[in-house]
């Protein structure tokens, strides 16, 4: 994608966070839990992104080419270079295998194969006006009380709240937006969960906490979401690398990228409660 989608660097992600609340929210797409049997032997992560929106999301905007909501090729936090769809289809460890619409609200999924591990990273493209319902779907997917599955090159894999790790990637809208905590654990499971949003720690901690989710890593304060801190990540999540070098993987890729110092990201991407 064009290199100006780099432009958003440190500036951009404290612009982003701060302006009026969005001015229209999209219909449910939830679906109630499914007892729908898969393949237990395949590990799946599910991504939840938001697209970065100018006219829809409370932020300040940033460049149009890379704010539409409604056009994921050309998105920041998708289609750019630094994009979960861009930068996850060059990783040295991902394999992209399908990649088709779902909806009108979903306008993307994305399924990656890990080249090494029996792994399934699906990534959800949501349109940008419907930021509050990809929160929502984050949350019901991290407390169980979503469940899906999908057909990946012959088998079945648990998706939602089947993944064993859900992440939400996008602006933190429940600075603009209030949510009714109805987020409460459904299955005894405890997921493991990444929220990239900026100072996502305070903003989702009441709602994590019903969903009975781990945060693995979460955010103190503004920040740019883009993949590669996803990216790395999970690298030792997959690894089965312990939180505290999960955490500092992320903080290594969120410094190299930012520039903002080892000590500012180690602070700003933190882990557990």
């Amino acid at each position: 994608m064009i290199r100006a989608c780099r432009y958003l660097l440190i500036t951009l992600s404290i612009l982003s966070c701060h302006s009026q609340p969005p001015k229209a929210l999209a219909s449910s797409t939830s679906k109630s839990v499914k007892a729908i049997p898969f393949d237990t032997s395949i590990s799946t992560i599910h991504v939840f992104v938001a697209l970065c929106d100018n006219k829809y999301q409370g932020i300040i905007p940033v460049p149009p080419a890379i704010g539409n909501g409604q056009d994921p090729n050309s998105n920041l936090y998708w289609g750019c270079d630094a994009g979960v769809r861009t930068y996850f289809k060059k990783s040295n460890d991902w394999t992209l295998v399908r990649h088709y619409r779902l909806d009108s609200i979903r306008l993307e999924r994305l399924v990656f194969r890990h080249k090494r591990k029996k792994y399934y990273l699906i990534a959800d493209a949501y349109d940008g006006r419907a930021i509050r319902q990809c929160t929502i779907d984050f949350l019901r997917s991290c407390a169980g009380q979503i469940k899906d599955t999908i057909h990946i090159q012959g088998m079945v894999a648990g998706i939602e709240g089947n993944a064993r790790l859900t992440a939400y990637i996008g602006h933190d809208g429940l600075m603009d937006f209030k949510l009714s905590n109805d987020f409460q654990n459904s299955d005894s499971i405890k997921r493991d969960a990444i929220i990239l949003a900026c100072i996502s720690k305070r903003y989702f901690a009441p709602f994590l906490k019903s969903t009975g989710a781990n945060p693995l890593i979460w955010t103190t304060g503004l920040m740019c979401p883009e993949a590669y801190t996803l990216h790395d990540a999970l690298t030792s999540y997959i690894g089965g690398g312990p939180s505290e070098v999960i955490r500092i993987s992320a903080a290594k890729a969120y410094n190299k990228n930012q520039k903002c110092g080892d000590k500012a990201a180690r602070n700003l991407l933190v882990s557990g409660w």
